[in-house]
């Protein structure tokens, strides 16, 4: 299936995201992890295709979009509601993987009346005891800009508490798919699907971090089935 490199400007910056499927259905907008891009996603774009429309966007400081001077989950938010305004999507699904995950569950708190659906890969919030030591900068060439990294590094070791607790008003029915072998411990999973009042969670054997790489068959059947419940 054709899948179409595309730009546009929001805000002042220039983002590069790819269109493929369906361009008649239903959309789902795709958030890519830390250090990707958008190509994360070409597997599942593939397959899901013929149902749905897919738009993958390179958030700022990755892939093809504009190295900006300062980056944060919560401008990444910004970027994705002007994206959405941008393309004229009034509804939509929303799937974000580790760090597109966390701005994925900041725009449903805040802009809950655009979502059809959410679904997040393997992340919940950031949490105090996830702190993370920051690297030395490599010193070779990177896909990314590092002081995303070590921007988003900071937050990740100094979390908003409000990210916890404004889950209850998450009101989009959610999916929350975890990887059984991933280092992110998957009763934090647990206990974000808890405090979503209506989201439910699965976390797949074998599958790491990477769900949708590890285990694809596994992690688009537990999609249909959520889409199909709905």
């Amino acid at each position: 299936m054709e899948r179409l490199s595309r730009k546009i400007k929001l805000n002042g910056n220039i983002f590069h995201y790819m269109e493929s499927g369906n361009l008649a259905a239903p959309t789902i907008v795709a958030l890519h992890s830390l250090g990707t891009s958008s190509d994360s996603w070409e597997q599942v774009a593939a397959r899901l295709g013929d149902s749905y429309r897919f738009l993958a966007l390179d958030q700022r400081g990755h892939g093809d979009s504009a190295r900006t001077k300062n980056y944060s989950f919560e401008e990444m938010c910004e970027d994705l509601f002007q994206f959405v305004n941008e393309l004229k999507l009034d509804k939509f699904i929303l799937l974000g993987h580790s760090m597109g995950g966390t701005v994925s569950y900041l725009f449903a708190q805040k802009y809950a009346s655009r979502l059809e659906k959410l679904i997040i890969v393997d992340t919940p919030p950031p949490f105090p005891e996830s702190f993370k030591e920051i690297p030395p900068k490599p010193d070779y060439p990177l896909p990314f800009d590092w002081n995303v990294f070590q921007s988003i590094m900071t937050q990740l070791n100094e979390p908003n508490p409000e990210w916890w607790e404004q889950l209850p008003i998450i009101s989009t029915p959610t999916l929350i798919i975890g990887g059984a072998d991933s280092n992110i411990p998957q009763d934090k999973l647990r206990e974000v699907a808890e405090l979503i009042p209506n989201c439910e969670f699965v976390s797949i054997e074998g599958a790491g971090h990477r769900v949708h790489h590890d285990r694809i068959e596994e992690f688009l059947n537990s999609i249909v089935e959520f889409f199909g419940r709905l």
